[in-house]
C-alpha cells in the first residue's frame, strides 16, 4: 500500500466544545476533579453510576473521580439541570451538544447517567470534502465515538454554507443541533426538525421532502426498516442523502436484514444450468437486488482514518462473490496533509463479474490495432480527417471490404481482412460490464466489422462502463500493463453501444439515421414488439421532429416501454412515463 499525498488544501481544524456549561450541572466533587485535570480537553464523557465511583474517560484511557460514590442525591443534582428525557432517555443541556443518557431500574428510576461531551469540529471532514460536494448520497459507518455525529454535523454546515444548498437535519434525539428550539451555531444555515419520539423518525424525513422542498436531507442513526425504506424512497426523489447508520464496515450491513436495503438489498437467485457452468459456481447465488440508497459509504475506522467505498455498488457486488473490493484508506497527518493508501492490484483479482470470468492465458500474441503499435481510426468520409488523409471511401463500401467471420475454434487462430490502410479487422472488443446480447445484436444487425472476445490478452480495445470505469482502478492499470485501449460507455443501452462502436470504427460525429433499424430495439421478433416500436418511430419521424410537438404513446407493458425509450434515445430526444398500471404510456418531447 502506498500513500498519495493530495494537494488540496486543508482546513484547519477548530473545536468548540463548551466544557464548563457541561461542568456546570456535575455535582461539585466530581466538577473540581475534572476541572484540574491537565487532559480535560480531552474529555469524552464522564459515567455516574449509583453506588460505584465516578468515571472519566478519554479517547486512550479511563480515571475514577475521587473515591466517595456515587448517591441518589448526585443523579438528581445533574437530573434538575439538564433538559427533559425523552422515549429514548437522552436529554441535553440547554443551546450546547452535549448529551446526557440515563439508565433506569425496573421502577422506571434513574440509577445511571452516561455525560457525553458534544464538540463542534469545524474542518474535520476536509478527507471526505470532494466526496461531498459531488452530490451523492453519503452513508458514515464506524463504531460509537469515533466521530460519526460530529462529522454528520460539519457537513450539514459545510453543504448549508459554502454550498449554498437547502439542507434539513432530521434531529431524532437532539444530538446534531443541540438541545434547544434554536439550533446550535454549528450546523450553519441548515434547518433542523425535532422528532418527538424515535418510532416517528420514518416520518418526519417523508415530511422534511413534502413540505420544505430541501436539496440535501441529513440523518443520524439509520435503524430501522421502516427508516431504511423511507430514506430509498427520498434519494428517489433525487434528494441528496447524508447519513449514519448502525454497523461498523459495509459487510455488517449486507448482513443486517433490517438495513441491507441501504446497500440494495440482497436476495438468493436460482441459476439455469448453462448459467451456473458459465459462471463456475452453484445453481443458487445471492446478489443484489436494487440500486444502493447511498452511492457512497465511509468506514470510519478511527478519527482521522477512514475507508472510502466510492461506488457501494460495485463494493456490495464484489462481496457477495467473495471477492476485495477496491477501497481507499484516506488519513490525515500531523501537518494536516490528507494521504491516500489503495490496495497493490492483483492480477488475479481482475475482471470478476458476474457475466464475465477471465480466460487461461494463451501463448498467441496481440495482433490488430494494438499491435500495430499506433491507434489511427478507419478513416471515413463521414470524418472530420478524411480530407486530409486524401480518402475516398464510403463508409458503407469499406464494410464491404471486410469479411465478418467466428472465431476458429479448432486452432485459435483469428480470421482477418486488410483494407487499404494496412489496418487489421476484425476488431477484437473486451467487455466490461456491457451486456453481451445488446453488444452483439448491435454487431449483427449493423454487420460491424468487431468481433467479441473472452480473451483479454487478445482484445484490442475494452469496452467498459463510464461507472465501473470511475473506480475500477485494476482494470485501468491492466490494460495500461498490456497496451490496450479503453472506450467508455455511458450506459448499458442499445443506442449507446451503437455510438461507441460507430466512433471506435472513425465516425467522428454520429449521425441519427433518418429511418431507425427496428431489430435494434427489440429482443426477439415478437409482432407487439415491433408494432409498439414502429408506432414510437412513426410518432418522432412524422411529428415530433417536423412539427415540434409532443406525442403521447398508447399504453405498452414496462418491458416494451423499455424499448420504445431506447428508441427515442436514438433520435436524442427525452421521454417520460405517464399514468398508472396498466394504462402507463411514454410521451416523447421535442428538442
Amino acid at each position: 500500500m502506498a500513500f498519495i499525498p493530495q494537494k488540496d488544501s486543508f482546513q484547519p481544524i477548530q473545536i468548540t466544545d463548551e466544557l464548563n456549561k457541561l461542568l456546570d450541572v456535575l455535582p461539585p466533587n466530581i466538577y473540581h476533579h475534572i476541572k484540574n485535570h491537565p487532559e480535560c480537553n480531552h474529555l469524552i464523557e464522564v459515567v455516574m453510576d449509583l453506588g460505584r465511583l465516578p468515571e472519566a474517560r478519554f479517547s486512550e484511557y479511563a480515571i475514577y473521580l475521587g473515591t466517595t460514590s456515587i448517591s441518589a442525591a448526585d443523579l438528581e443534582y445533574t437530573i434538575q439541570r439538564i433538559g427533559t428525557f425523552s422515549d429514548d432517555n437522552r436529554a441535553g443541556i440547554e443551546k450546547t451538544l452535549h448529551r446526557i443518557s440515563a439508565i433506569r431500574n425496573r421502577k422506571g428510576s434513574v440509577v445511571g447517567l452516561t455525560c457525553r461531551i458534544g464538540r463542534a469540529v469545524f474542518g474535520s471532514i476536509s478527507i471526505i470534502r470532494d466526496l461531498v460536494e459531488i452530490g451523492k448520497s453519503l452513508l458514515l459507518l464506524g463504531r460509537p465515538g469515533v466521530g460519526k455525529t460530529t462529522a454528520l454535523r460539519e457537513i450539514a454546515r459545510v453543504l448549508a454554507d459554502d454550498f449554498h444548498k437547502r439542507v434539513v437535519i432530521i434531529d431524532t434525539s437532539n444530538e446534531i443541533a443541540g438541545d434547544s428550539d434554536v439550533p446550535h451555531p454549528s450546523i450553519g444555515k441548515a434547518r433542523r426538525m425535532q422528532v418527538s419520539t424515535p418510532e416517528l423518525q420514518h416520518k418526519v424525513m417523508i415530511e422534511a421532502v413534502e413540505n420544505h422542498m430541501p436539496e440535501v436531507i441529513v440523518i443520524d442513526e439509520i435503524g430501522t426498516e421502516l427508516e431504511a425504506l423511507a430514506a430509498r424512497t427520498i434519494a428517489e426523489r433525487g434528494v441528496q442523502l447524508v447519513g449514519t447508520a448502525h454497523g461498523n464496515e459495509i459487510e455488517n450491513l449486507m448482513k443486517n436484514p433490517t438495513l441491507s436495503d441501504l446497500v440494495g438489498g440482497i436476495q438468493a437467485v436460482t441459476l439455469g444450468d448453462e448459467e451456473a457452468k458459465r459462471r463456475g459456481c452453484q445453481k443458487t447465488v445471492l446478489e443484489r437486488k436494487a440500486p444502493p440508497t447511498f452511492e457512497i459509504a465511509v468506514e470510519m475506522l478511527e478519527r482521522q482514518k477512514w475507508s472510502i467505498h466510492q461506488d457501494v455498488a460495485y463494493t456490495i457486488d464484489t462481496l457477495l462473490r467473495s471477492g476485495k473490493p477496491n477501497t481507499e484508506i484516506r488519513t490525515v497527518n500531523q501537518d494536516g496533509e490528507i494521504n491516500i493508501a489503495q490496495e497493490t492490484f492483483d492480477d488475479t483479482e481482475l475482471l470478476k463479474t458476474p457475466e464475465y470470468r477471465q480466460q487461461p492465458k494463451t501463448a498467441t500474441q496481440p495482433r490488430g490495432w494494438r499491435a500495430s503499435g499506433k491507434m489511427i481510426p478507419i478513416p471515413s468520409l463521414r470524418s472530420k480527417d478524411a480530407n486530409k488523409l486524401g480518402e475516398t471511401l464510403e463508409f458503407d463500401k469499406l464494410l464491404d471490404a471486410s469479411w465478418y467471420q467466428f472465431e476458429n475454434k479448432d486452432n485459435g487462430s483469428k480470421a482477418k481482412t486488410f483494407n487499404l490502410e494496412g489496418e487489421d479487422l476484425p476488431i477484437y472488443v473486451y467487455p466490461y460490464g456491457i451486456g453481451r446480447s445488446h453488444l452483439e445484436q448491435v454487431i449483427k444487425i449493423l454487420q460491424l466489422p468487431i468481433m467479441v472476445t473472452k480473451d483479454l490478452d487478445s482484445a484490442d480495445v475494452v469496452l467498459a462502463l463510464r461507472s465501473y470505469l470511475k473506480n475500477q482502478s485494476k482494470l485501468r492499470q491492466v490494460t495500461k500493463m498490456r497496451q490496450i485501449p479503453i472506450h467508455g460507455v455511458k450506459s448499458n443501452t442499445i443506442p449507446q453501444i451503437t455510438c461507441t462502436l460507430q466512433k471506435l470504427l472513425g465516425v467522428s460525429e454520429m449521425q441519427v439515421s433518418k429511418t431507425a433499424d427496428l431489430r435494434l430495439f427489440t429482443r426477439g421478433d415478437n409482432d407487439d414488439e415491433l408494432e409498439a416500436l414502429e408506432e414510437a418511430r412513426l410518432a418522432i419521424e412524422q411529428i415530433v421532429l417536423p412539427k415540434c410537438q409532443p406525442v403521447e404513446l398508447l399504453p405498452r407493458s414496462p418491458k416494451v416501454r423499455g424499448m420504445q425509450h431506447e428508441l427515442i434515445e436514438h433520435y436524442r430526444l427525452q421521454s417520460d412515463s405517464s399514468g398508472e398500471e396498466p394504462n402507463r404510456r411514454l410521451r416523447i418531447y421535442p428538442i
